[in-house]
């Protein structure tokens, strides 16, 4: 969901759920041990997403809660269809007292907007070492759960958007990731002088490159041009920054830079052909990339990535500004039986050790600033993550409306056709205005303002 979603939303009630008879044990006191006022014996019912991620770091929150108050504990229900199994439980009024709601099968926020807790207390709150929770979060991380003035989800994980690079191979080449796209051409030019490629792409990944132009869009023509998309808005495609930013694209592809054949090949196969035969300089991705190519990486490889690149030196955004968003939205029921419980895991969860450890175990950073070690646990890539994060500081930006819309099935087979050399920008604009028209124009799409 992107920054500054706006949807109606109402509120709701708090304290430790909605039946009188949710426990039968004294309330908690309500201090900084216990600020939700958790009921004593509680066990809570946390329904965890099993992604990427696995469950285990909620496990493992749950045992410091546990620590902390003896006799309760958290019970962890793994599950990949969130809405179906679920949503009967929000209509019968007894859902879980913990949800990570993510995954291609999440419920839709705006159908249960009414019906879950606002967790603004809970940063509000102090973690288990006694820092206000608000305090040790990344700039920008609350908006992607913010729907009107309530903040429905806390998301847990941060991915961080960039061009990824081997940095073993540019200091040996003495390269220099680009900041702008004509850096990028000139680097291109070296890397034909090397017998290699600047960009590689598989077909079921060709809007990555879709993604990177957004960014380097934004970056260069700042607010205006994300909202323009984001909402939709006629001739969006057609702003002189993506403009610029698809010629500059069209000249890469057409001076021979772009690795031919993508179109036909499996996205991975492709990647590989980055991160293990090093045929390609760059690659844009998102921060699963490392893990998801752990065992088709060269040895001495050291991952590393850079923002998007600006069109031009005097771009309205820093070359620093970074697209960044935080995932994996938690939520706690507001009919849940033991709704302190719900946040009170939470809590563990954003504690320094839980945190830690999510992130020495999974290699991505959490929304929690300050827990990677300089060394990244042995991943440069997971330090470059960081060391991009901080540079940024608040200027971090997202968008959703790609996913919002359902639209990338439709616009990659004309990514595919344009990074192999086969479309103009003019047909490109053409043809992804020409979707972004008909959602517009379609009366049962529900339109999603953003600000």
């Amino acid at each position: 969901l992107p920054f500054g979603l706006t949807l109606a939303s109402c509120a709701t009630g708090g304290g430790d759920g909605g039946d009188d008879d949710a426990t039968t044990a004294p309330t908690g006191t309500g201090d900084a041990t216990n600020p939700f006022g958790m009921a004593e014996n509680t066990t809570v019912d946390a329904v965890i997403f099993d992604g990427g991620y696995g469950v285990d770091y909620v496990e493992l929150a749950g045992e410091a809660l546990a620590g902390l108050h003896a006799g309760s504990s958290v019970k962890v229900s793994p599950s990949t269809q969130i809405a179906t199994e679920l949503q009967p439980r929000f209509v019968g009024g007894n859902p879980p007292d913990l949800v990570d709601n993510s995954g291609a099968g999440q419920i839709g926020f705006n159908t249960i907007l009414d019906q879950v807790e606002d967790l603004t207390d809970l940063v509000d709150a102090p973690n288990y070492e006694g820092t206000t929770i608000r305090d040790t979060l990344y700039e920008g991380v609350l908006a992607p759960g913010t729907f009107g003035d309530k903040l429905a989800a806390l998301n847990y994980v941060l991915t961080v958007y960039g061009v990824w690079y081997s940095g073993s191979l540019f200091e040996k080449n003495g390269w220099t990731p680009p900041t702008t796209w004509a850096e990028a051409k000139e680097l291109g030019a070296e890397a034909k002088k090397a017998g290699k490629y600047l960009f590689v792409w598989g077909t079921e990944a060709a809007t990555y490159y879709q993604t990177l132009a957004i960014e380097s869009a934004i970056k260069e023509g700042g607010d205006e041009v994300r909202l323009a998309l984001e909402n939709l808005q006629p001739e969006c495609w057609s702003h002189d920054a993506v403009q610029a930013t698809f010629q500059a694209m069209k000249e890469i592809v057409d001076l021979g830079y772009v690795k031919p054949g993508g179109a036909g090949t499996q996205f991975t196969a492709a990647q590989a052909q980055w991160s293990n035969g090093q045929e390609a300089l760059l690659y844009p991705s998102g921060s699963w990339i490392e893990n998801e190519m752990k065992d088709q990486t060269a040895d001495g490889f050291q991952m590393k990535g850079v923002p998007a690149f600006s069109v031009t030196s005097s771009a309205a955004m820093s070359p620093t500004a970074l697209h960044s968003t935080a995932g994996e939205p938690f939520i706690v029921p507001s009919q849940a039986k033991s709704v302190a419980g719900g946040k009170e895991t939470l809590r563990a969860m954003l504690s320094k050790e839980a945190a830690t450890n999510f992130s020495r175990t999974k290699l991505a950073p959490t929304v929690v600033k300050g827990i990677v070690p300089a060394d990244g646990f042995g991943s440069t890539a997971l330090v470059s993550q960081t060391d991009m994060l901080d540079a940024a500081g608040d200027a971090i930006f997202t968008f959703d409306f790609v996913s919002t819309y359902g639209m990338n099935q439709e616009q990659l087979p004309i990514w595919n056709s344009f990074l192999g050399g086969k479309k103009s920008v003019a047909d490109l604009t053409g043809e992804l205005q020409a979707i972004t028209d008909r959602i517009r124009e379609d009366d049962t799409i529900e339109k999603i303002e953003v600000s």
